[in-house]
């Protein structure tokens, strides 16, 4: 059976506190566990007034410490803001107090944000098209975004000044030295854990080829770049040579999900999603999750719902039935051998319910 699992930014709701938002997600990793769910995994974001997921190590050990068996990790660190080293270490120390339970996923969007503000635009489109079921949005265009001048001055602020990013696969392959003592220089802790490593992409570029040439498993994004989902699994598969952590390739594909007793309901929790993502499309970075009665205020303009169409539109929200069945759609048609869910919602027991509700219908599916 397909294995259900994780994502947690660690939402801050509208008037709450960064310390609610991870006490929730503490619980619910808790919950999780109870609720057989095989990974928990938390984001890496800066400078959202939403989002308090900012040092995914330190809160994987916090939720390490408060579980048993569920794996937890990283969805994804990246590496354009952090040294290998560093890396290694953090999870390394994690690994050390809570032995083959850690996984180390990485990302590169440091590296995408500078090869995006140097690449033209797609070319408009409004087709959208439908593959066996499964809803693929025109691609957003995301080059006006890295070149908002606060993102730019975020981003410098992530880095020591005039430090350059080494590229992706030479930090990946550093990564594993570490990890396996191959390395001149000993990570302690570090060399020797048992921590799993992990690629995450958005496409079918150098993420994809890395995950699949080094033969790590990968984890393609559908909740966040829908339109690139198809051509980041192939691209993945088609550069995978066997290797001493995967005899074949392993993909585990994201998903936007809210569930509630009745599709009805789904829509309501879920609607104050699309003003959230388009904060952070405009580069204001995510809001506090607002609740129902703050979205529906909201007067919506035609360049805002473009904005977040692709999202709104590929957000699997509704019933227990009528969510299992989206799923096994992205299942079936991106070949996933496992899916990662994530959940956001103004009332953490909302939230709590909705994962509660798909664990017992994705399992008890025919």
């Amino acid at each position: 059976m397909t294995a259900l699992s994780i994502l947690d930014l660690a939402p801050i709701p509208s008037g709450g506190t960064a310390g609610q938002a991870l006490r929730n997600s503490i619980d619910l990793a808790v919950k999780a566990e109870q609720y057989g769910y095989r990974r928990y995994w938390v984001a890496e974001h800066h400078f959202a007034r939403g989002v308090a997921s900012a040092a995914p190590a330190v809160l994987i050990g916090l939720v390490a410490a408060a579980t048993s068996r569920i794996r937890v990790g990283s969805g994804a660190v990246q590496l354009g803001h952090q040294t290998p080293l560093s890396v290694v270490e953090s999870f390394g120390l994690v690994d050390a107090l809570y032995p083959g339970r850690v996984d180390l996923g990485i990302g590169r969007s440091g590296q995408r944000r500078a090869e995006l503000a140097a690449e033209a635009p797609p070319p408009p489109s409004t087709e959208a098209r439908v593959v066996d079921g499964l809803l693929i949005p025109p691609p957003f265009d995301y080059s006006f975004l890295v070149k908002h001048p606060q993102l730019r001055h975020q981003i410098a602020l992530l880095q020591q000044p005039g430090a350059q990013t080494p590229d992706f696969a030479d930090q990946i392959d550093e990564v594993v030295a570490f990890l396996d003592g191959t390395h001149q220089a000993p990570a302690v802790p570090g060399e020797g854990a048992r921590v799993e490593l992990w690629i995450l992409g958005s496409s079918g570029g150098q993420s994809a080829r890395v995950a699949g040439e080094r033969g790590l498993p990968f984890a393609a994004n559908y909740h966040v770049a829908p339109s690139s989902v198809l051509e980041a699994v192939e691209a993945y598969r088609e550069a995978f040579k066997p290797s001493a952590a995967l005899a074949e390739p392993y993909v585990i594909v994201s998903a936007d999900v809210v569930v509630a007793g009745t599709d009805e309901q789904a829509r309501e929790l879920a609607s104050p999603y699309g003003l959230w993502v388009r904060s952070i499309r405009r580069g204001d970075g995510a809001i506090p999750f607002p609740t129902p009665e703050e979205a529906a205020a909201f007067t919506w303009s035609e360049q805002d719902r473009a904005l977040v169409q692709d999202r709104l539109d590929t957000q699997f929200t509704g019933s227990p039935g009528t969510v299992v069945e989206r799923l096994e759609t992205l299942r079936r048609v991106t070949g996933a051998d496992e899916l990662l869910v994530t959940t956001v919602t103004h009332d953490h027991a909302d939230r709590v319910r909705s994962y509660e509700l798909l664990a017992k219908a994705w399992e008890g599916r025919k």
